[in-house]
This record gives C-alpha cells, structure tokens and sequence, in this order.
C-alpha cells in the first residue's frame, strides 16, 4: 500500500531536485543542465542586490503574516461553535454552507472576486452608492487594499474546510471530561477554554508549525490573477517573480536561484518553529 505514494514521491518529488543545480550555473538549453557553465553564487547575489528583493519579501511575508493572522484562527473558532451546536441538522448545513466554497476553483474565485468588487456593476460599487458613495473605490485598483482583499477572500474559502480537522480533534474529546464540568456549574464559555482549547491545542501546534514552513509560500496562481499594473506594488511576491523572470524571460538560472532560496527560508524556518514549539509545549513534529 505505501509503496506506491512512496515512488511517486520519489519520482516527481525527489529526482526533480537535481535540476536545482542550475541556479548555480548559466543554463543553457543546448549544452544542458549537466554541461552549463559553473558560475557559483552570482545569482543569489544578484537577487539579493537588486530593486526588487525587499519589495518582493516585504509584500510575501506581509501576505503570509495576514494570512495566519485572519485565516488561522478562523477555522478554530468556527469548529468550537459548531461543537456547541445541538441541532445536527443546522450543524450540517453550516458546515455544507461553509465548506463549499472550498470546491471553487483559483480562476473561478478571482472571476468572483472581480465581479463583486467592480464599482459600478459589482455588488461592492451596488453597497456604497446604498451608503451615499457617488464614486466607489476601486478595491481591485487600490495597492493598499491587494492585501487585505486576497486575505480575506481566502479565509471565506478556506474556513471551512479548515474546521474539518479540529472538529475530528473536538469528537475524540473525553465526554466525561464535559460531565464533570457541567457538576461543577462550568459555563459552555469555561468549557471550550478549560476542555475544548487545551484538547485540541497539540493540533492547533502541529498545523501551526506546518503553516510556517509555507510563510514565504503564498500562492502564484490566485496572487497573479489578481494582478493589475494598478495593484503591481503589492501583488509582486516571489512566486510571481520567479515566473516572470524564469519562464516569460527565460532566465531558468535566475529564476531557479530566487525559488531556491525561497525554499531554503521556508526550511529554515519550519525546523525553528518546530524545535521553539518542542520546548514551550512538548508538541512537535519531530
């Protein structure tokens, strides 16, 4: 059973890693990524001198930071309300509501997004004219507002799918545990802190420390859909940049040395998190 996954992952995930090498080298498509000249470290250095190295971390940290800030509590608090939902059938058909929007595609959501956020024809441009706005502000045109729009449109898509895993977490909690409370006069607020929270908080660890390894991995396609020469100060990150200057310039070096590093501080910092979470809670990966 397990040897299939495990040569799948050797096949698409391991040996794909010798290709790595060409950011160290000036590929060229004739002699090959075994033939390319050696050039060492020129592209790192190159990338981290140029324009758009702190642009690039400053608008990918400060989407990763906003992501987790609004989006990895939503789906706890979202399954600790449920949990305290008597009625199954209400139960399901918040969690149905909730998580379908997990099944829209990148495309279609940006399609979505756009639509609902047109000044003119758009539910937004509909809401603040309703509010005495003669002229709406366009949200998909404001640099300022790129962050905010893609954060929160992906906390509304992923919240629910998010509350699966700690609901699973909150059905294996003891119901004595809920019994004696009630004895002692416990509140349904007393309960999720003093049972729910500290029952489910290993996970809470185990699925922070796995979302720090993607800090700088914010994602290329929805992040690239949304741009516009209007939003481009803040939509850059580096996923979008390696596309740009790897396959659209055919810079496959360049481009090779920026997602290399990329992976290298996500590394970093999942073995940091999850060797501070090993110490402070006795909850860790490894």
């Amino acid at each position: 059973l397990v040897l299939l996954p495990l040569t799948w992952i050797f096949i698409y995930r391991y040996i794909p890693m010798a290709g790595a090498q060409i950011a160290f080298r000036n590929f060229n498509v004739v002699e090959g990524q075994w033939r390319s000249p050696w050039v060492g470290l020129v592209h790192f250095q190159r990338f981290f001198t140029s324009p758009s190295f702190w642009r690039l971390i400053r608008n990918t940290l400060w989407l990763s930071f906003l992501g987790i800030a609004l989006g990895f509590p939503a789906p706890i608090i979202l399954a600790l309300l449920l949990n305290e939902v008597k009625s199954r059938r209400f139960k399901k058909a918040v969690q149905t509501v909730t998580y379908a929007p997990f099944f829209i595609s990148t495309v279609v959501m940006v399609s979505i997004i756009i639509l609902f956020l047109s000044p003119r024809s758009g539910a937004w441009g509909y809401i603040a004219r309703f509010f005495g706005s003669e002229q709406p502000a366009n949200l998909m045109g404001l640099a300022s507002a790129f962050p905010w729009v893609y954060v929160v449109s992906g906390v509304w898509q992923g919240t629910g799918y998010g509350a699966i895993i700690y609901l699973a977490a909150l059905s294996g909690v003891n119901p004595e545990l809920y019994d004696a409370a009630r004895i002692d006069g416990a509140s349904r607020i007393q309960k999720i802190f003093n049972i729910d929270i500290p029952s489910i908080m290993p996970t809470i660890v185990i699925l922070l420390i796995l979302t720090s390894g993607d800090l700088l991995a914010v994602g290329f396609e929805k992040a690239f859909l949304m741009q516009n020469p209007l939003n481009i100060a803040t939509s850059e990150v580096i996923a979008t940049y390696v596309y740009k200057i790897g396959l659209v310039n055919a810079n496959f070096s360049f481009g090779t040395a920026v997602g290399l590093f990329n992976s290298a501080v996500s590394f970093v910092l999942l073995i940091v998190v999850n060797w501070v979470a090993r110490r402070v809670g006795e909850t860790s990966l490894w």
